[in-house]
């Protein structure tokens, strides 16, 4: 299965709104896939829960603010909560959807690989076995 580009009625059942600006849902929506994509590409399934997110963040709150008092309301968001933008978070959540980050190994032996040694083997000039196995001669090695 490969990713769907989540739509404007999605985006509204993600924030919760019973009505949405259809035209503002999807060019933020469209905006956030760009996002996306530059971290990962082609976007894998399941990315459209970082779309919805990026794109919800900036739906709700397009300017980034952060104190806002209307009257004897007043709310305070935490820094960086609007506007179009991916968090770490994000970031890594689509890399890991894709396959990529992560603990991993990369084994250097050749698939021809045996298990014999690679080096030349010790034999006399006769053919026959030369090392340990045959006879030690103290101050010479192995004769």
């Amino acid at each position: 299965m490969s990713f769907t580009t989540p739509t404007a009625e999605d985006l509204a059942l993600y924030l919760g709104l019973d009505e949405i600006n259809g035209s503002r849902a999807d060019l933020l929506i469209q905006q956030a896939i760009n996002l996306c994509q530059s971290i990962v590409t082609p976007l894998p399934d399941g990315a459209s829960a970082v779309v919805l997110s990026a794109a919800g963040r900036a739906y709700v709150n397009p300017q980034q603010v952060s104190y806002e008092t209307i009257g004897p309301m007043s709310v305070q968001r935490p820094s960086g909560s609007g506007g179009l933008y991916l968090t770490k978070a994000d970031k890594a959540a689509l890399k890991s959807m894709a396959g990529r980050g992560g603990a991993f190994t990369v084994d250097p032996t050749p698939a021809e690989a045996t298990p014999w040694p690679s080096w030349p083997l010790d034999v006399d000039d006769d053919g026959g076995p030369f090392g340990p196995g045959t006879e030690y001669e103290s101050g010479w090695g192995w004769v």
